[in-house]
């Protein structure tokens, strides 16, 4: 299987440039054939991945502030749909990333190479739909330039890419659905996953001691899809907020910040802004909540998995998580029940240790590699099913 991935940021940078990066890596190494066209390169890949940027060369680069992000996501698309006629015959699959893919679903349509376009998050409309509802029934106003505020040329331009792609790639069942309630056919949509890199994420070998109050740990963007509202007014409601303790490591766009102000004032949360620490923080943590509205694939929760740090997430992020098992879910926005559940780890020890060692065991089918071996399945299922 030879593929060549077409990659619009710096692969190996934060959040989908990782992530990207690990499924290059992952891929290679499960025995697929892998060219990577980034825009640039933050991190350098396996020597067995071959790497082409189109936004670079050596130390060169063009910034992509300077030329705008869309422009160079658009220059970028130019440059590997010109490149593709002269790699006829030398891949199989074409894997692209949205906002930097339409001119290259096009050029590869018209050389007869198949076609997949990762989709990292649920279905755009869907997505600003959700987010636009939220914001307003709280009073907050996302910044023009915000990536969840509406924006109809982006939404016209990834609505284009969904059309044209041969399969979209979902990680989660979550993102498939938003894609058939959109009146998507199930057999245009991929599944496969993304991973966690077990040598970063592990346990802890300190036991914290049963007197101790609960430590309860969010991690990411601090934004209102990412539902932290939801997770201060649960916590807040549960008596685990008179002993113990919520860390917050993000960043909160001001507005949000502002409406929360009372609650995050609260002494028993404690906001770290951005950090570098995270895998640290799970290992110290007995659980991390995501009461997200919406979810592409939820990271955070396989990392927490591979550290022993007991998830409690919305049914919008429960990819990997099973309640009950290794995980407590609640629908999106049930309150009460998320306190609940906050409650019962904290006042229920055994409850929270047999999640807990359920958490570490599960997590060892959910590494990069694992992910890598099945996106290799995901290209093979696309020319099968195309066939």
């Amino acid at each position: 299987m030879r593929v060549l991935q077409s990659f619009p940021h710096k692969i190996g940078a934060g959040r989908i440039c990782s992530t990207a990066w690990y499924q290059a890596a992952g891929v290679a190494a499960a025995g697929g054939g892998v060219i990577v066209m980034p825009g640039a390169v933050q991190r350098a890949l396996p020597p067995d991945v071959l790497v082409r940027p189109t936004l670079a060369r050596g130390r060169w680069r063009i910034p992509y502030k300077a030329l705008g992000h869309m422009r160079a996501f658009r220059l970028h698309d130019r440059l590997v749909a010109r490149a593709l006629p002269r790699l006829s015959g030398r891949i199989d699959v074409v894997h692209t990333w949205p906002q930097g893919a339409l001119e290259t679903l096009k050029a590869a349509r018209r050389v007869g190479i198949q076609t997949v376009l990762e989709r990292p998050n649920a279905h755009t409309r869907f997505a600003y739909e959700v987010v636009r509802a939220e914001c307003e029934r709280l009073g907050v106003e996302l910044p023009r330039r915000h990536e969840h505020a509406w924006n109809e040329a982006v939404l016209e331009r990834e609505e284009e890419e969904y059309v044209l792609a041969d399969k979209i790639l979902c990680p989660s069942d979550f993102v498939a659905r938003t894609f058939l309630d959109q009146g998507f056919a199930k057999e245009r949509l991929l599944r496969h996953v993304y991973g966690y890199d077990d040598a970063v994420f592990h346990p802890t070998s300190v036991t914290r001691e049963p007197g101790d109050g609960l430590t309860l740990l969010f991690v990411g963007v601090c934004a209102v899809r990412k539902g932290v509202h939801f997770a201060l007014e649960a916590w807040l409601a549960s008596p685990a907020s008179r002993s113990g303790t919520f860390l917050i490591a993000g960043e909160f766009l001001p507005a949000y910040a502002d409406r929360l102000a009372a609650m995050l004032e609260h002494p028993s949360v404690h906001v770290l802004g951005h950090r570098s620490d995270v895998p640290e923080l799970m290992r110290r943590s007995d659980a991390l909540v995501l009461p997200s509205i919406e979810e592409g694939f939820p990271l955070a929760c396989v990392e927490a998995l591979g550290s022993g740090c007991v998830p409690l997430v919305s049914d919008a992020c429960d990819e990997a998580c099973v309640h009950g098992q290794n995980a407590l879910v609640h629908q999106v926005g049930d309150v009460e029940a998320l306190a609940q559940q906050i409650t019962a780890l904290s006042e229920d020890r055994a409850l929270l240790a047999r999640l807990r060692a359920a958490a570490r065991d599960s997590a060892r089918r959910l590494t990069w590699a694992e992910a890598g071996v099945r996106l290799l399945d995901a290209y093979r299922e696309s020319l099968v099913s195309d066939s």
